[in-house]
């Protein structure tokens, strides 16, 4: 099965899951309380897949979506601060057509990169447990098993970080030891993949100045780099 279908494959199985307990009995209570100001909105309300172009050399992993961001519009990084961040980045790069993302079906093409999350539901606190990060694991494996061009991976944050690496081991990719430890614009090549570590764009980084627009830019250029090397 060639990577459009079985992608489109797969998002329908993660859209459909309901493994975790405690993730659907939270993404759903979000989805009906709603925020005030998404008030006359339906929400999402489901696990969010992964999205972008099939014949990604990239792939930008997050944490998890988030609960009147991806939750509410049932794409990634779609809806959010953060997304508004990380699209605005991809921009630049011209791996976007658009540098901002507010739904599901607002024109957002990506060229050359794929996005996706360890987790496919939004958790309480953004703090998904052990046993729901390892449930939701083995979807991102099989993402980059299907994603045969893929050549580079920019975890965002050390949870994502973690995600990718133990991914890639359940692939048969081994991370060694010492294990790579996260850090922003730490790299490293597990098996045949290069990885660059980022900070994630949350509003506690980008408020702050931990991560500024020049910082990511550093390592989306690093990556598009690598993926053509």
């Amino acid at each position: 099965m060639g990577p459009p279908s079985g992608l489109a494959a797969l998002s329908h199985e993660i859209t459909a899951c309901r493994r975790c307990p405690r993730l659907v009995e939270w993404r759903e209570r979000v989805a009906g309380e709603k925020r005030a100001a998404f008030a006359g909105e339906t929400y999402w309300g489901r696990p969010v897949p992964g999205f972008g172009d099939p014949r990604a050399r990239i792939l930008v992993v997050g944490l998890a979506p988030a609960a009147h961001g991806g939750n509410r519009t049932g794409r990634i990084f779609t809806g959010d601060r953060s997304g508004d961040f990380l699209f605005a980045a991809l921009h630049r790069a011209a791996l976007a057509n658009q540098p901002t993302s507010v739904s599901r079906d607002d024109g957002l093409r990506l060229r050359g990169v794929y996005v996706v999350a360890v987790n496919r539901c939004c958790p309480p606190g953004n703090r998904p447990t052990p046993l729901e990060r390892d449930t939701c694991l083995p979807f991102l494996a099989r993402e980059v098993e299907l994603l045969d061009g893929l050549r580079v991976m920019v975890p965002l944050g050390a949870f994502a970080w973690d995600g990718v690496l133990r991914a890639l081991s359940i692939l048969g990719h081994a991370a060694g030891s010492p294990r790579p430890a996260f850090g922003h614009g730490v790299e490293a090549t597990i098996g045949p993949f290069h990885l660059v570590g980022a900070f994630h764009p949350s509003q506690q980084n980008t408020f702050t100045g931990k991560l500024t627009p020049s910082m990511l830019d550093d390592v989306v250029q690093r990556a598009v780099a690598l993926s053509a090397a």
